[in-house]
Order: structure tokens, then sequence, then C-alpha cells
């Protein structure tokens, strides 16, 4: 399949919490935090998602003119209803072009990317604005303080087109859910199941919460599956990989990649020391950072892979 990253752009709130702050809302150490989760500092926003987003999709769109379609890739949104793509487009000041939203938390990017190449290769579109942005700082739980010590906040756009030479570049892509893992990964609040006006809703329950240890442990023996049958099916080796991209979860899954995937380990781009784990906008932050310091360039092979609530796991290998 033939398309083309044309444009990219992050929103890194100017507001930096380092982990000396995070510890005293979790009542840990500062060692503690960093032993746990590799983040020395993230971003806490001031401003709200709609927003976020809409500042790095103005630099994605810099000098790519409108596009014809916004779609919200994000973790968690502005608010139930409208769509939160509704508030993008807003934002933006951009009229009559469709949006909407897909949502598969933290893999709602690649999913997204997936669907745009879809989309772009049917001739429905021609150039497609996705937009992850995520507050996962407003989600934490003190009371939970491994996830609590994880989450940030931040925003990244990336401007999808059809490329013209019709070269394929699109090899890949492999997505997998297992729903025994459900409650691993979980907000409980906000929904029918936990509607706000039930009284047997608490206000944890409205908070994020994550069974870490049993995500990662399940989690790694499905990585290192996905990665095997990517290079067994796609046509490529681990060696032409130029970048692993994965979802940011914490500096130990970063790490797997190399410790079990076998991958070269500077190779992988890693943000989480500095943002944290952003949810859904981790992996795009990751991308628009590396393309922004110059690491990745044309022709770069990029292979990005990562796991979602669920359980999900998903991958795609693409040129740049």
């Amino acid at each position: 399949m033939s398309i083309k990253i044309t444009g990219s752009g992050i929103y890194l709130p100017p507001k930096v919490e380092k982990s000396k702050t995070t510890a005293k809302f979790i009542n840990e150490s500062t060692e503690w935090i960093i032993a746990k989760t590799g983040v020395e500092e993230r971003r806490i926003s001031e401003i709200d998602v709609d927003e976020m987003g809409a500042v790095a999709a103005r630099k994605a769109l810099a000098g790519n003119g409108i596009p014809d379609l916004i779609i919200n890739a994000s973790g968690v949104p502005k608010q139930t209803i409208p769509d939160t793509s509704v508030f993008f487009q807003r934002e933006l000041k951009i009229k009559n072009v469709p949006c909407f939203s897909i949502h598969g938390t933290c893999l709602s990017f690649l999913i997204a990317l997936n669907n745009a190449r879809a989309l772009i290769n049917s001739n429905i579109y021609k150039k497609i604005l996705i937009i992850s942005s995520d507050r996962g700082s407003i989600g934490r739980n003190p009371k939970e303080p491994e996830s609590a010590a994880l989450l940030g906040d931040g925003a990244a756009a990336i401007l999808i087109e059809k490329e013209e030479t019709n070269s394929k570049n699109f090899h890949y892509w492999k997505m997998n859910t297992w729903s025994e893992n459900a409650e691993l990964t979980e907000v409980r609040g906000g929904g029918t199941f936990k509607h706000p006006l039930n009284p047997e809703t608490s206000i944890e329950d409205n908070f994020f919460t994550m069974d870490g240890p049993s995500i990662y442990k399940s989690a790694r023996k499905k990585a290192f599956k996905m990665v095997l049958e990517t290079f067994k099916n796609s046509g490529f080796k681990k060696d032409n990989v130029s970048w692993v991209i994965p979802h940011q979860a914490s500096l130990k899954a970063i790490n797997a990649y190399h410790d079990y995937g076998r991958f070269e380990k500077n190779k992988i781009i890693n943000i989480v020391s500095k943002t944290g784990n952003c949810v859904a906008a981790s992996i795009p932050m990751a991308l628009a950072i590396a393309i922004e310091d110059g690491r990745i360039q044309r022709g770069d092979l990029l292979y990005f892979i990562g796991t979602g609530a669920g359980l999900s796991m998903a991958c795609a290998l693409i040129t740049y």
C-alpha cells in the first residue's frame, strides 16, 4: 500500500513535573519512581486536550494545506458527547471537513494509521490528519503509586497522504486482542457500568487503574510472538529495521524489545524518561520527536509496536 507521512507536530506542555514532586503526591521516594517506571519527569498540561491537539496539528499542517478528514486517536475523550474530533476541528477553525474518533486506548494511533491507509488507498480521502492528545495526569490515583508515577500529558499530530510514486511502503499490519485480560487496565467510571449518577460509583472508579506486573508478564510473551510473526510474514528481517517505535508504557516495557525482542538498544526510540506514559499520544509523540530531531530520515524502515487496554497488541512496518 502507498501512503506517505507528509507532516508531523508535537505539543509538550511547558510545565515540567519532576519525579521529586510526583513522589510527594504518591507518598513514595524519587528513587522508587525511577526504579519502578524509569520516569524522571513528565509534562502537566494546563490546557485541555482539544487545545493541546490543535497546537500539534498546526505544526503538522504547516505548508501542507487543509486535510479532507480529521481522525481523533486519543485514549481519553474531552467529554462523552460530542466526539473529541469535533473540538479539534473547532480549535483549528477548519470548516466542512468530516471528523471522527478511533478509540483503542494506547493503540489508538496505530489503529488510526492503518484505517487512514485503507481510506486513502480506497480513494475516499487524499489527506488525513491524525491527532492524539492525552492528559493522563488528570486520571492519576495517588493510592496506586506505580501507575500514578507513569502518567503524563502530551499531544502529537501526523498528516498522511497518498504516495504518488506508487511505491509500496506500508508493508505489514497485525493486531490481536485477549479480552480475558480486560480488567488489568481500567477506568471503570464514566460509562453505563459505573455511571456518575450510580450511588455505587466511587471517586476511585474515575481514576486510572492498572495491574502493571500482570500486564507485563502477559504482554511480554505476546510481544515476542508478534515480533517473530512480523519478520516471518513480512519479507523483512530485524536488521532491516531502522527504528523501533514502541508504546512508551514504561522503561521496563521499552527495554523488553531489546532484552527479549533482540532489537539493538540504540534503534529503539525511548522518550519515556522525559515524558512519562502519555497514553495514545505516546507512539506519535515518539515518532514526531525523532522526525524533528533528525533521527528519522526518508527511506527509514519503522517498526511500530505496542499494547493497549483489552489486552490488545498491534504492530505496523512502514517505510518513512
